[in-house]
């Protein structure tokens, strides 16, 4: 069993920036690729950014290429979400993911996942 905790979000006005972070425990010499999924209200969760285990490939949702970074620290089994240039629009619940079993794309790819922290962006 793996546990996720994410921590970080917050109310932030468009613009601005956030760093979520989600701290992983248990067997955690299980966890390959660590993603960020987001749900926003009455719409699907969707994929945001994954990273491999040693953090050699990322992957990003177009939405949010070139103002969101994922990183790792194994060290510590977190993975991070650096979030800047915030819209409106990325206001969701994140959600973190972890121990791939399917595509890294696609929310029935994760085996494990935390149990959400809000993203609200004001315009």
């Amino acid at each position: 069993q793996v546990q996720l905790v994410e921590s970080g979000g917050g109310l932030v006005q468009a613009g601005g920036s956030l760093r979520l972070s989600c701290a992983a425990s248990g067997r955690t010499i299980s966890v390959n690729t660590m993603g960020w999924f987001r749900q926003a209200p009455g719409k699907e969760r969707e994929f945001v950014a994954a990273s491999t285990r040693n953090g050699a490939s990322t992957y990003y949702a177009d939405s949010v290429k070139g103002r969101f970074t994922i990183s790792r620290d194994n060290a510590k089994n977190t993975v991070y979400l650096q979030m800047n240039s915030l819209k409106s629009e990325d206001t969701a619940a994140y959600y973190c993911a972890a121990v791939r079993i399917g595509s890294t794309y696609s929310s029935s790819g994760y085996q494990y996942w935390g149990q959400g922290t809000q993203v609200t962006v004001s315009s």
